[in-house]
């Protein structure tokens, strides 16, 4: 169960309870979970019952009572408590099952892996300064709201810059409009999209314009130049193309990815010349990968992927998404670097290795997506 099926899971349970007269509160649109902090107990936690308690007329402890036990019974969540003055806590039955299903979900959705429809309802128009900056996020806002099916306009103020086309900005109007429309006013560049261009490029421009949040002042020196580790715009980039580089390799020897259930040991295919017995007696459980320290992190933040779009886009924050890149490539490389995808001198690929690049292969995936949203390209090879 992903943190989206979650979140639809407790929204569904609000419903049963007021269609059976269980609680008098109007519906929410939605329902945020979020991970459980640390000292916190089980996996998701959700402040549902807080937030009806007021037009239920009922304590929110009430609320929680009402609701475990509604979102207990569903499958896939194995425990429900009730924390602090009325948070639900969810902890999720058959982990490995779940991030199979993650891992399948990202397989089958490709870069769209994380787009929905929880704003399909939603008409947003805004509007912003003719300034570079305030472009640039409108517009990769814009792309945010439209991937979670809601209806977007820009506007300017002013006409559009001719330079920002090449940023990749277009607006559907411009002058003042009738009524008042809300703003995007990130703090200004300080440099037109020409002198940016001419120093940074498209993709490291937009990088830079759209890392830091709107309140904060763009990081727009040549530091987003630099190939190396210490600029995080080169370490997401690299991460995708090392990603990339390990389904090729895999390729050349002669096996594929494949997100088998943790804690079962498929056998090898007979391409490697034992016979199926030998192999299922030598095979490496795929349970290791589960196992590894470093793939927990890495599927955690593949799973959360999906809320962070949807939050980024509600937020109208697209600094939200560039940092959950960088996490996702700190965590890949760990996991790259503790949990090899690809077997080593004289080594044969095994189940292990076949698990370990299905989660590789999500990972670049998952950085793919995320930079056509933020609209910096994502090169096979770096």
């Amino acid at each position: 169960m992903t943190p989206a099926d979650l979140s639809r899971t407790v929204l569904h349970a609000v419903r049963r309870a007021v269609d059976e007269d269980a609680l008098r509160a109007p519906v929410p649109a939605r329902v945020r979970v979020e991970r459980t902090r640390p000292g916190g107990s089980g996996d998701y936690a959700c402040a549902v019952a807080l937030q009806l308690a007021g037009p239920a007329a009922l304590p929110a402890l009430e609320v929680a009572r009402i609701l475990r036990e509604r979102v207990a019974a569903e499958p896939g969540v194995g425990r429900v408590e009730i924390t602090g003055p009325g948070f639900l806590s969810f902890t999720l039955d058959a982990p490995a099952e779940s991030d199979r299903t993650v891992l399948a979900a990202v397989r089958e959705e490709g870069l769209a892996y994380g787009h929905g429809d929880a704003l399909r309802d939603e008409i947003h128009q805004f509007h912003h300064a003719r300034e570079v900056r305030a472009a640039v996020t409108a517009q990769t806002v814009r792309r945010l709201l439209a991937a979670q099916g809601a209806r977007v306009r820009t506007t300017c103020a002013e006409p559009p810059d001719p330079d920002w086309a090449r940023l990749g900005v277009t607006v559907d109007a411009h002058g003042t409009p009738p009524v008042p429309l809300t703003g995007i006013r990130p703090v200004p560049a300080g440099a037109t999209a020409g002198e940016l261009l001419e120093r940074l490029g498209p993709d490291a421009a937009r990088w830079g314009l759209l890392r830091a949040a709107g309140h904060d002042r763009a990081a727009l020196g040549p530091e987003l130049l630099v190939q190396g580790e210490a600029n995080p715009l080169f370490r997401v980039r690299y991460a995708h193309a090392r990603a990339r580089a390990l389904t090729r390799g895999a390729a050349a020897l002669g096996f594929t990815a494949e997100a088998a259930p943790y804690g079962e040991s498929p056998t090898e295919p007979t391409a490697h010349g034992a016979s199926p017995a030998a192999q299922a007696a030598n095979a490496e459980p795929a349970a290791t990968t589960a196992h590894d320290a470093a793939a927990r992190p890495l599927l955690d933040l593949i799973a959360d992927h999906p809320g962070v779009l949807l939050a980024g886009a509600r937020h109208r924050a697209p600094d939200r998404v560039a940092r959950q890149l960088e996490a996702v490539a700190h965590a890949f490389f760990d996991f790259h670097d503790s949990c090899p995808p690809l077997p080593a001198g004289d080594e044969k690929p095994s189940a292990a290795h076949r698990a370990r690049l299905a989660i590789a292969e999500a990972a670049g995936t998952v950085l793919a997506g995320g930079l056509s949203l933020l609209g910096i390209r994502a090169p096979e090879h770096l």
